[in-house]
């Protein structure tokens, strides 16, 4: 029950202050984040596509305020995707984007939005990549899955994100399935109400399994995101069944978390892409992975006891 409890305070200010002022949270928030700047960043993608592995960036950051917050925030991957182009590293790495940090949330943000992302998603196809829409809370994914489909008249490459964890899933899946999307499915890290979303972990990874399956038979490409190695090999089992090749589908895991079976799953000749964020603006993205999984808060407070 830890979990909601801590999605909750990844919107606290004041927990915020709290858990940035110890002493022992940048180490710990290191094993996630590996840098704040693309400079720290970028030597990051080299080691892991150097080891067979490819990339999806992140410039954490969502809770923003102003119209030119967002505006910096499209800077911020413009500069990125320079950066991969200048070292030839397109086709290994893509972007990921929360929408909220490109103006979704402020007045007119839909159309922000919109205007914010398609230049990032123009500079990632130049250079022979792509960018994939995060899914954030429930209230938020009409708007998404509308800039979805409207990027993807001129970038059908540009992917999306579905959440296991809430009912209208299955029915998206379907959907995006049928038009040959990218899809990424997760479970799902947002404090949602009993009203819109599964509350119980078996019944999250029984929503998981039917909707991969709605992927694997579609048309598009499923991209798996998942650290749970029952669901990574039944996410294996239904590639086979429905006919899929390695280079047809892929598994996503976070940086940091089972970075073994990264190497294990390209060894193995499928495309593994590591989920790597960066940025100065951390704190929700930490508290997330935190709320994710017992083990994650676990460590944190391990090292708090013995760095103290």
């Amino acid at each position: 029950m830890l979990g909601p409890v801590i999605l909750a305070a990844s919107r606290s200010d004041k927990m915020r202050r709290i858990v940035s002022a110890a002493p022992v949270t940048k180490p710990v928030v290191n094993r996630f984040i590996p840098g704040e700047t693309v400079d720290q960043v970028i030597p990051i993608v080299e080691d892991l596509t150097q080891a067979g592995l490819e990339v999806t960036l992140d410039v954490v950051g969502e809770d923003i305020t102003e119209v030119e917050q967002s505006h910096a925030a499209r800077d911020a991957y413009l500069q990125l995707i320079e950066r991969l182009a200048e070292l030839g590293l397109g086709e290994k790495a893509e972007m990921s984007v929360k929408l909220s940090m490109f103006g979704q949330a402020l007045e007119g943000g839909h159309e922000l939005a919109l205007a914010n992302v398609r230049p990032v998603v123009e500079a990632a196809a130049a250079i022979g990549t792509t960018v994939t829409l995060d899914a954030e809370d429930h209230t938020t994914l009409d708007s998404m899955f509308a800039i979805h489909e409207e990027l993807r008249k001129d970038f059908p490459q540009t992917g999306c994100v579905i959440q296991a964890y809430l009912f209208r899933t299955e029915a998206d899946a379907r959907r995006l399935a049928d038009n040959g999307s990218r899809v990424r499915i997760v479970k799902g890290a947002y404090k949602e109400p009993a009203e819109v979303a599964y509350q119980d972990k078996a019944e999250i990874d029984k929503a998981y399994v039917r909707i991969l399956k709605i992927l694997m038979d579609g048309a598009g490409y499923p991209m798996i995101g998942s650290h749970d190695p029952r669901l990574i090999a039944i996410g294996q089992e239904l590639a086979r069944k429905a006919g899929r090749k390695l280079d047809e589908y892929e598994f996503q895991m976070l940086y940091g978390i089972r970075s073994e079976e990264h190497l294990r799953l390209a060894a193995e000749g499928h495309r593994m892409r590591v989920y790597t964020a960066y940025g100065t603006d951390w704190y929700g993205y930490f508290m997330r992975r935190l709320a994710e999984k017992p083990a994650n808060l676990l460590f944190f407070v391990r090292s708090m006891i013995t760095k103290n």
